[in-house]
């Protein structure tokens, strides 16, 4: 009889496909693993089981014990498919960016999900990274696999992925792409495959708001790169040890809205029904593809999950048409509304050590609403009349304060390719009266809510 003995023993061995409608005319082979094969759906099976070896080998993993993990849903998944099988317990902890049939997911095989803000910095002790840290520390017994440092997710990747690829193609492979997030994938597989040939190419795709790229070319972790983004499992505000940057050749960067078009191309021209990042991978794979690729190489693309993820989200036309991702339709973006200002137009700023008084007369005498505040030359707050006379009501003398005695949260970066149905659901939230974008010259810009909807009045007409 052939059988497995529980479910963990059938991670691996996904297929390689050819994309064939999507890559006419480019020479060369292209061609996609698609990791859903796996049980969990998803390629991070392969290292969740790896990570829990290892505890068990080292001991930190006892019988009877939980499994505590950040994660955008498919480690969770994997870590959870693991602990059934093994008798621990799970709790993972997401952002609220997440889709909710991840957490659903989570939720259906035993875990306990505790959703945390996504806009919050990494060492915030609200952020998901921080709330598994301290529950790790509070529960007896407990192991934290920490995806993003430990070495476990890479070697899984080494050990399982990277073989597969070479053996799969013959050892013709030239180029090999995925989506950066924790780097496990990415890595593992370009170690394994650098090995086997030194000329092999790797190709990782970031998304706009991550700091991967610029950190790559420049060798510079810029704050700045850093700004809200909704695709998911791709890009970082940290950097992960498992992102060996040796080992990646170069990074291209995805937008949101090009991740997810391609993302439904790919189910309905090619009949795989994959995840967001997915799409990500796959746009930037041929991006690359049509410039660099010759006939006999042989590119290799990651596909790191499944399309049931992302039901309410991608697969969603009313999601996509809200966000201004269907393909049929055109959609003013950031990059849009500051074209239409004269050259010489900059963002009004106030220091931090400003006085209150002088910059409520600033806002008065230049008719505005809302201002950012700086520390030379990091934006550290804002200031938004409606909050600053609340303050001033309560206590009158605060005209005679500095300003970082009063000042709300910076408004966040955004991308300059952000469609103006991003930007208004951005902006819909009470936090974010405007919002701050540098476009290719590193210029700074303020988009504000009323330049929102004289956009949104021109793309009506």
């Amino acid at each position: 009889m052939k059988y497995s003995d529980s479910i963990i023993d059938t991670i691996g061995n996904t297929p390689l496909i050819k994309l064939n409608k999507l890559a006419e005319g480019i020479p060369g082979t292209i061609l996609v693993k698609p990791e859903y094969f796996n049980p969990g759906n998803s390629m991070k099976d392969r290292m969740a089981l790896k990570m829990v070896e290892m505890a068990e080998e080292e001991g930190i993993l006892k019988p009877g014990g939980t499994i505590i993990e950040g994660t955008s849903g498919n480690t969770g998944m994997g870590l959870a498919l693991v602990a059934i099988a093994k008798g621990y317990k799970c709790i993972f902890t997401v952002s609220d960016k997440q889709s909710q049939e991840k957490i659903n997911i989570l939720r259906a095989v035993g875990a306990e999900v505790i959703v945390c803000p996504t806009n919050v910095a990494p060492d915030d002790p609200r952020s998901y990274y921080s709330v598994a840290k301290k529950l790790n520390e509070e529960i007896p017994n407990s192991f934290y696999p920490n995806q993003y440092d430990n070495p476990g997710n890479a070697l899984a990747h080494y050990e399982t992925t990277g073989p597969e690829v070479w053996e799969q193609t013959e050892g013709q492979v030239t180029h090999y792409a995925a989506g950066v997030g924790t780097g496990g994938s990415m890595c593992g597989v370009a170690r394994y495959l650098k090995e086997k040939n030194k000329d092999i190419v790797t190709i990782g795709m970031d998304s706009y708001g991550s700091v991967f790229k610029k950190y790559k070319e420049t060798g510079i972790f810029d704050e700045r790169e850093i700004y809200p983004y909704m695709l998911e499992g791709i890009g970082e505000d940290i950097l992960p040890k498992n992102v060996d940057f040796d080992l990646i050749d170069q990074f291209i960067k995805v937008s949101d809205k090009d991740a997810a078009v391609m993302t439904r191309r790919m189910a309905r021209e090619e009949g795989l029904f994959i995840g967001w990042s997915c799409g990500a991978a796959v746009h930037g794979a041929l991006q690359y593809a049509k410039e660099h690729l010759k006939e006999g190489d042989v590119m290799v693309v990651i596909l790191p999950d499944h399309g049931t993820r992302y039901l309410n989200k991608v697969y969603n036309d009313s999601w996509m048409k809200d966000h201004g991702f269907l393909e049929e339709r055109e959609f003013a973006t950031a990059g849009d509304i500051i074209a239409q200002r004269p050259p010489s137009s900059q963002v009004l700023s106030v220091s931090h050590n400003t006085l209150v008084g002088e910059a409520v007369r600033l806002m008065n005498e230049k008719n505005i609403s809302q201002l950012p505040v700086t520390d030379n030359t990091t934006y550290v707050g804002s200031l938004v009349d409606s909050h600053v006379l609340q303050r001033l009501i309560e206590t009158p003398e605060l005209s005679q304060a500095a300003v970082k005695e009063v000042m709300d949260l910076p408004f966040p970066f955004v991308s300059i390719k952000h469609t103006i149905d991003v930007l208004s659901s951005l902006m819909q939230q009470e936090a974010h009266k405007a919002v701050l974008l540098r476009d290719e010259q590193e210029k700074v810009h303020i988009i504000t809510r009323h330049d929102l909807l004289g956009a949104m009045t021109r793309q009506g007409n």
